[in-house]
């Protein structure tokens, strides 16, 4: 009996994020660029690059509390953005997960509204669930808490919103400890790449509407450059059996697995993140034994499973247009602990794990 797919879920990039939200509606929005929010009680990372030392520059903030948890649940991804760490690989990505008891984050609410007025509100109020596995297809529209209200992604030109984004130089007041084990914050400016909402879709209502126009145009470009017969294999997929041909086509090494990548995002090229708790990666270059020799939580000591991984769309969402900075990766496939567990009383984010895959041809992506 086959195994039954995880659902996927995409992200993609929505409005822009204005000033600085604070609260619940901070802390409940999943985010790429700004600066960390964090959830109550749990010091916000503020994290430093092995190489220069150098703050990190937040490049995703993925809010994802686990079906039948009872704790809120954040994670939050990490990069140099400076060219002299560019091929430091692992060393210059980091990632953390924050979680906080749902009571408690109601106590600190409660404590909080004599002080600042602010009136009550249910913050999961239609929140989708990341990591449920049995929630229903939703329809193909984005989940509007993640997007913050927006709801009119599918309409917008992507193409367009990757233009014109760059970094800013903040220089923030006074910066908070780091939590132990991430290293003095030095006192430099902050690099910050502008905050955008990430709204949510699922990647099943992508599948009526697939075009492989595009991919096909991208695929005969790579095909020019490395003299593989892409046109063949094509042809194969198209007619309903080219899986099984393809997995018996003699290739150059690593050309079957970008293959499968394009097909498989050709439906959703704007996507910047899969989100599928406990299901399969979508890998770009044949996996290392990085991917079969994972290092267990450092809690717990529970095996670490596949979570999410950011897309080269993102890559275009995080370059600099007037400064000598920018993150370049294929993709970043993130690990987190399979119990997602969280000591009692804990007030620093715990470090997950990530694998870099570099992009193969990046001009694909450009």
């Amino acid at each position: 009996m086959a195994a039954v797919r995880k659902p996927v879920l995409l992200g993609l990039r929505d409005a822009a994020v204005h000033g600085r939200p604070t609260g619940p509606s901070a802390w409940t929005a999943s985010k790429l660029g700004g600066v960390p929010d964090a959830l109550p009680a749990v010091a916000a990372p503020r994290p430093v690059c092995e190489l220069c030392r150098q703050p990190l520059a937040l490049v995703v903030q993925v809010y994802c509390p686990l079906e039948g948890s009872p704790f809120h649940r954040l994670l939050h991804v990490f990069a140099c953005p400076r060219p002299e760490c560019g091929s430091g690989g692992a060393r210059s990505w980091k990632v953390f997960r924050s979680q906080c008891l749902q009571m408690r984050e109601k106590e600190t609410q409660n404590a909080q509204k004599q002080e600042n007025g602010l009136t009550a509100e249910d913050w999961c109020q239609g929140a989708d669930d990341w990591g449920s596995d049995s929630e229903e297809a939703s329809p193909p529209q984005p989940i509007s808490d993640f997007g913050n209200g927006s709801s009119n992604a599918r309409d917008r030109d992507w193409t367009s919103q990757l233009q014109d984004l760059r970094l800013q130089d903040t220089v923030p007041g006074v910066a908070p400890p780091a939590p132990p084990g991430e290293g003095p914050v030095l006192a430099h400016a902050v690099l910050q790449f502008l905050p955008y909402y990430i709204c949510v879709v699922d990647e099943d209502d992508y599948t009526d509407f697939v075009s492989l126009d595009h991919a096909q145009s991208l695929l005969r470009e790579y095909q020019q450059r490395e003299g593989v017969d892409m046109e063949h294999l094509l042809s194969q997929s198209l007619s309903g059996d080219g899986d099984e041909k393809y997995e018996k086509t003699i290739i150059k090494s690593g050309d079957k697995m970008f293959y499968k990548f394009m097909k498989r995002i050709a439906a959703c090229q704007e996507q910047i993140l899969r989100y599928s708790w406990s299901g399969e990666p979508l890998f770009l270059t044949c996996p290392t034994s990085e991917v079969t020799e994972l290092p267990a939580c450092s809690h717990c000591g529970a095996r670490r499973i596949f979570e999410f991984q950011l897309m080269p769309a993102l890559v275009s969402m995080l370059r600099s247009a007037n400064l000598d900075l920018s993150v370049e990766f294929g993709t970043i496939l993130i690990y987190t602990c399979e119990k997602s567990c969280w000591p009692q009383n804990d007030q620093a984010p715990m470090e997950e794990f990530c694998i870099i895959q570099e992009d193969p041809d990046e001009l694909l992506f450009k």
